[in-house]
């Protein structure tokens, strides 16, 4: 019995989550701007006040709620993808980026309405503060193991800033998704796939390295 009575709560829980995400969305879309007050919120939900924030703590919680839900599905999704797991970093980042779109599509005008607030994502508004951590951590994640295996260069200083100029990346594929007009956003598509084989172009070993490697030796070897 006290079980039953345990799941049901969760089960309340969970349900209270959605309809209170959904509703606050909606209010947001139709509107252009977030409700005055928690108070006058939970009572057009018909919802106790206590209710909400049994949840969340303020409006500026439940966005990063919203957002952080994104990459959480994002990641769900690739970790359930058996293909995935053998997938060269390059590969991985590419599924990403397309499962994290697909994702954010669901909710294109929410996105883009809080998008056309925050330009630069390099900013960090409140909202996205939770998504961008979990963001660099799968960054950190896949390209140190990218950096054993010898997919991405390491280089001084720089390599360790790797994540973070993936963010500035999506913060580019965002705006470009914003202006997309193409049907399925297929150009989006193609911008991620040129993008992602440029960016690791450039982390990856290449002739700059090779030219660094050799004067090294040159210089380390030099006839005395």
């Amino acid at each position: 019995m006290e079980a039953a009575k345990k799941t049901s709560r969760k089960s309340e829980v969970r349900i209270s989550d959605e309809k209170i995400k959904n509703a606050y969305i909606q209010f947001v879309l139709t509107n252009g701007f977030r409700p005055v007050s928690v108070y006058k919120f939970c009572l057009d939900l018909g919802i106790k006040e206590d209710e909400f924030y049994n949840l969340f703590g303020s409006f500026e919680g439940l966005e990063n709620h919203i957002w952080k839900a994104f990459i959480d599905k994002t990641i769900s999704r690739l970790k359930a993808d058996k293909a995935y797991v053998g997938f060269i970093t390059r590969e991985k980042v590419l599924a990403f980026y397309y499962t994290l779109l697909e994702e954010l599509k669901s909710n294109r005008s929410y996105v883009i309405f809080q998008l056309e607030n925050s330009r630069k994502l390099e900013l960090v508004p409140e909202y996205i503060k939770g998504f961008k951590t979990q963001f660099e951590d799968y960054f950190e994640s896949v390209l140190t193991v990218a950096k054993g295996n010898g997919e991405v260069a390491t280089r001084p200083v720089l390599d360790k800033r790797y994540p973070q100029l993936f963010w500035l990346h999506l913060g580019f594929i965002l705006l470009f998704w914003k202006q997309d007009n193409s049907a399925g956003f297929e150009n989006t598509d193609a911008a991620i796939e040129k993008s992602v084989n440029l960016a690791f172009d450039l982390i990856g070993r290449g002739a700059v390295d090779s030219a660094i490697d050799f004067a090294k030796f040159l210089y380390q070897n030099k006839m005395k």
